[in-house]
């Protein structure tokens, strides 16, 4: 078979015969890294969303072996929770193919995981520093017995372990029930009382930002009122850290506000 030079590369086909004589995969590889340039603002990139989906024809077969270990697909990811060392994926595999098919991209919150069903939504918990991000598991690894997750340059950046390059952390997978158990923060920029009014600072924002934005109507006393929110967010250090962005850059009203006491409405796109 010929060498394979990474693990994910082979897709997994769904064949664990595929997987028997891969002779080395990206941990025996060099020059993996950080990417060249200037420095990435990580506390802006959001976290990945949980949703159910489907699991991914690819990267899912029963059982596989690597380096003569064989592994076991767990059947769900529900219960899962596991703390262990982490450590993180970049330059050398940006662009190829995952275990699930999908192109690795070092900037998105995405994660390898050795048998947990792809995809999987975990949060995962830096037991140092106890900062939390939302992934998505869509690869196969890390192949190293006292390594639980390979995160993504980015996702390893929000948790603060890129310098060590590994860390202690935690990992709790989130079922299809668990996203809506989840806090989320929106950024609320405006208010108005004309639909028109709010849908042009709607627009004023996607000038500048690269977040969901909405316009939400709702009936008040004194007649409708349109609102002009950003998120849902996840993390709210990341909904604060984007309100502080967005009051230097001249929307002075911005504030933060949890969903849950977020008055309902109609949505404008």
């Amino acid at each position: 078979m010929k060498i394979c030079t990474r693990l994910c590369l082979l897709s997994l086909i769904c064949l664990p015969l595929l997987f028997t004589g891969c002779s080395t995969s990206r941990y025996s590889q060099k020059h993996d890294g950080a990417p060249k340039g200037g420095e990435i603002d990580f506390d802006s990139v959001a976290d990945a969303i949980p949703k159910t989906e489907k699991l991914s024809r690819y990267g899912n077969p029963l059982t596989y072996v690597v380096r003569g270990k064989r592994y076991y697909r767990l059947a769900s990811s529900e219960g899962y929770s596991e703390q262990g060392i982490a450590s993180w994926y970049g330059t050398k595999f940006h662009g190829h193919r995952t275990s699930s098919g999908e192109p690795f991209d070092m900037y998105s919150m995405t994660a390898a995981h050795k048998t947990l069903p792809l995809p999987t939504y975990a949060r995962v918990t830096n037991l140092d520093n106890q900062r939390s991000i939302i992934i998505k598991v869509n690869d196969r690894g890390p192949f190293h017995d006292e390594r639980i997750i390979d995160l993504s340059y980015v996702a390893a950046g929000k948790l603060g372990i890129l310098s060590k390059g590994t860390g202690r952390v935690e990992v709790v997978a989130l079922t299809s029930a668990e996203p809506e158990k989840l806090p989320h923060y929106l950024l609320q920029v405006g208010a108005f009382q004309t639909q028109v009014n709010a849908i042009a600072l709607k627009q004023k924002l996607l000038n500048r930002i690269n977040y969901d934005t909405k316009v939400i109507s709702a009936r008040t006393g004194s007649g409708p009122i349109f609102r002009v929110q950003i998120g849902p967010f996840t993390n709210e250090k990341k909904a604060h850290t984007l309100k502080r962005h967005l009051i230097d850059d001249g929307f002075s009203g911005t504030i933060v506000i949890p969903s849950t006491i977020n008055t309902s409405g109609e949505r404008f796109h």
